[in-house]
């Protein structure tokens, strides 16, 4: 049974950083589309960034340049690194998994991903 189990999230101040990880298990496959995914109150869930197995990345413009998506393909665990935070990122934060896959996609994270985690909560104040 996949299980995918989110971590690191809390509360920081704009400008600040969090490390959010992903620990992936009851799977193994030789390519796998991994990402991260947000949603805040009242809106959709968005796409953040992607990454598949051979550690090709895609981020969304409104994080590129301040997040950072990785991956420990020997500890089955995913990462997002999020520097200079700011209060619109406020959102719980959902790692997703998907293979087989067609395309690593951050749109319709919904239909594209078969397996998803818990989420965890990320709050920035201003």
């Amino acid at each position: 049974q996949v299980q995918l189990v989110e971590s690191g999230g809390g509360s920081v101040q704009a400008g600040g950083s969090l490390r959010l990880s992903c620990a992936a298990s009851g799977y193994t496959h030789s390519s796998v589309c991994m990402g991260w995914f947000r949603q805040a109150p009242g809106k959709e869930r968005e796409g953040v960034a992607t990454i598949t197995t051979r550690g090709s990345t895609t981020y969304a413009a409104s994080v590129k340049g301040r997040f950072t998506i990785s991956q420990d393909n020997a500890k089955n665990t995913l990462y997002l690194q999020m520097n200079n935070l700011k209060p619109e990122d406020t959102a719980m934060y959902y790692c997703a998994a998907d293979f087989p896959w067609t395309i690593c996609t951050l749109r319709d994270p919904i239909r594209n991903y078969r397996y998803w985690g818990q989420g965890t909560q990320v709050t920035v104040s201003s």
